[in-house]
């Protein structure tokens, strides 16, 4: 890629970025307790990892976004809709 592909993609990545709004990226158990004070919500998981499972989750909550990332699946109460992605792509 030349200078100006590189610039040209560089600034693609970050327009995605502010489009996406603030992501806060938060520890799992603070994720957890999190959901316990929401009313139902939805929550997005999704799974991957090489050598051993990852698991990633999104929820909202007061406007803001939350991510967090867990080596074990979490045990998100029914109260709660849930959606499985392909893949959860968190700008770090």
């Amino acid at each position: 890629m030349n200078g100006a592909g590189t610039a040209a993609h560089v600034a693609a990545i970050q327009n995605a970025i502010k489009a996406s709004g603030a992501i806060i990226k938060i520890e799992v158990n603070e994720f957890v307790s999190l959901l316990s004070k929401m009313d139902p919500g939805l929550v997005i998981e999704s799974q991957g990892g090489l050598f051993s499972a990852s698991f990633k989750y999104l929820t909202s909550y007061k406007g803001f976004v939350f991510y967090t990332k867990s080596g074990d699946r979490l045990s998100i109460s029914g109260k709660h809709e849930m959606i499985r992605a392909k893949r959860i792509w968190v700008p770090e």
